[in-house]
């Protein structure tokens, strides 16, 4: 049975990260399992698999996300030998719209996130301006420690990932990109180390008071900071990857070739402008990266 095969997936070879798992969990325990889980693995064919996923009430993306479970464990039951090798029948089904974004990613202009910034207290003012200014994921925004950056060398190196307050790795290997920090930035970094009481090497740059440093602030508190200032802001709902998409936004406004912003970005799949073009030299990061910290935090 599908239920059977899954405990054995996830006891074999469930994905380690954290959020990976809890994604995963997501889609085998609310949907995968309560449909399929009592029926065979043979049951799961092309067309009943399609009709079922585009009956769910989903975005696309959700849809895809599924079928890419379903996948995963008709090649884990091809893995352990429990059925033939042959073609996945989950690569026959077509999901409408896959290819279509439900809703178009928020950027912030340089005049939007002044304002929204100014609503903050630290230390999510401090987050806010290392989201923006360097792209990092909120996950890695608050697993950062003292310790990661290079004061001498002006150099911030991304370790590691904190999601639903446990410590992970990062998303890819490309991640773990070390990041140039602008004169400027390294001042706010500064200013932050000098007034936190968590100030070793090894503590949370964003360590919690309520945790007694032990831990960074969670999610839901940065998420609910973020909230009240963009409601003071007047610019609407604003997600923590938002700063993400405006850092991308903002490297674009200022001039940077897209093989920079691919770097910069710290993107996995760098594609073929990477790949015809090669590495990029070390000054055009910085001068990007310098640029777009003088959007936030002079605003220009």
């Amino acid at each position: 049975m599908v239920s059977t095969l899954v405990e054995q997936y996830r006891a074999e070879k469930m994905p380690r990260r954290s959020d990976t798992r809890r994604s995963y969990e997501v889609w085998l325990s609310n949907y995968i399992i309560p449909k399929w889980g009592d029926r065979a693995l043979s049951e799961l064919q092309a067309r009943p698999v399609e009709l079922w996923i585009e009956s769910l009430p989903l975005a696309p993306k959700s849809k895809v996300h599924i079928r890419g479970v379903l996948s995963i464990l008709w090649d884990f039951a091809m893995w352990r030998g429990s059925v033939p090798t042959e073609r996945n029948p989950m690569e026959l089904v077509t999901i409408k719209g896959a290819t279509k974004r439900m809703r178009k990613p928020r950027s912030l202009t340089v005049e939007e996130f002044q304002r929204f910034v100014k609503h903050l207290e630290e230390p999510f003012r401090t987050m806010a301006h290392i989201c923006v200014c360097f792209g990092l994921r909120i996950s890695e925004t608050l697993a950062l420690r003292w310790g990661d950056a290079d004061w001498l060398n002006r150099r911030l190196r991304v370790e590691r990932g904190i999601v639903c307050q446990k410590v992970d790795d990062v998303k890819t290997a490309e991640s773990r990109r070390p990041l140039h920090i602008d004169r400027e930035m390294l001042e706010v970094l500064k200013l932050c180390k000098q007034t936190t009481q968590f100030s070793a090497n090894e503590d949370w740059i964003f360590a919690s008071p309520v945790q007694l440093g032990r831990l960074p602030w969670s999610y839901d508190q940065v998420w609910r900071m973020y909230q009240k200032a963009a409601a003071k802001a007047g610019i609407g709902g604003l997600g923590t990857h938002s700063l993400r998409h405006t850092y991308r936004s903002w490297l674009d406004a200022v001039g940077t070739p897209v093989a920079v912003q691919q770097k910069l970005m710290r993107h996995a799949d760098i594609r073929t402008t990477m790949n015809i073009y090669g590495d990029v030299v070390t000054d055009e990061m910085a001068q990007a990266h310098s640029k777009v910290v003088g959007l936030a935090l002079n605003g220009r």
